[in-house]
């Protein structure tokens, strides 16, 4: 294939909002593209990787882009990020990360000292298995660095976690590629679902934190 229809294949086909979006950035950067969102994905979530990594499979099924290499280096960017938080919580301590987070819009302090809670009654199961959870996924790694886990140890688990979780979903996109008219007919519907879950999870948040503020200050007239 030339250059020129190269590029125009890995376009987003006219896609829009957070799927065309994917879908260009994939296209531009190619495989590392994917490995810079799955980065971002773990240090702050922008776009989760249930929405990044099914539609870089749909671009390996397409041709568009290698297999192993957007599992390699899907891999490789969660496992970055992981290691980015892994040094806050080392060099920061839990509770000093957790004040951080406080001021971080859509975190809280709570959810910090709920991740070191499970991290402290699973240890190295929490490392591994939190990788399949949304949220537990980037803040398990932050317990895991306050309690000082062997870096090998931590690495080598969040690898086969964030590897077995990235190879699942790009494996459901390579699925999904054989159904390709369905993507072009139905793939803005993507965005609908990723915008309602994004303005519930906002909605939460905010109501969280009001009732967080609220409770402070009935507690200090209480006082």
């Amino acid at each position: 294939m030339s250059p020129l229809a190269l590029q125009a294949a890995t376009t987003s086909d006219g896609a829009g909002g957070i799927t065309g979006f994917v879908l260009d950035t994939v296209a531009a950067l190619g495989a590392p593209g994917v490995g810079v969102l799955s980065f971002l994905e773990v240090v702050f979530p922008p776009i989760p990787s249930e929405v990044v990594l099914p539609l870089a499979g749909y671009q390996v099924q397409q041709g568009r882009i290698g297999l192993v290499a957007v599992i390699v280096l899907s891999t490789l960017g969660s496992y970055l990020g992981s290691l980015v938080l892994y040094w806050v919580g080392r060099f920061l301590g839990l509770d000093r990360a957790a004040r951080i987070a406080d001021r971080v819009p859509l975190m809280e302090a709570a959810d910090v000292h709920k991740a070191g809670d499970w991290f402290t009654r699973h240890d190295t199961a929490a490392v591994f298995t939190g990788r399949f959870i949304p949220g537990v996924r980037s803040l398990i790694s932050l317990p895991a660095g306050a309690a000082r886990m062997p870096l090998v140890k931590f690495s080598v688990l969040t690898v086969l976690g964030s590897g077995l979780w990235n190879g699942l979903l790009v494996g459901l996109g390579v699925a999904l590629g054989t159904q390709y008219a369905a993507v072009e007919r139905y793939g803005h519907y993507i965005d609908y679902v990723v915008y309602a879950v994004i303005a519930a999870v906002l909605a939460w948040a905010v109501l969280r934190r009001v009732r967080r503020v609220r409770a402070e200050h009935a507690a200090g007239r209480a006082d």
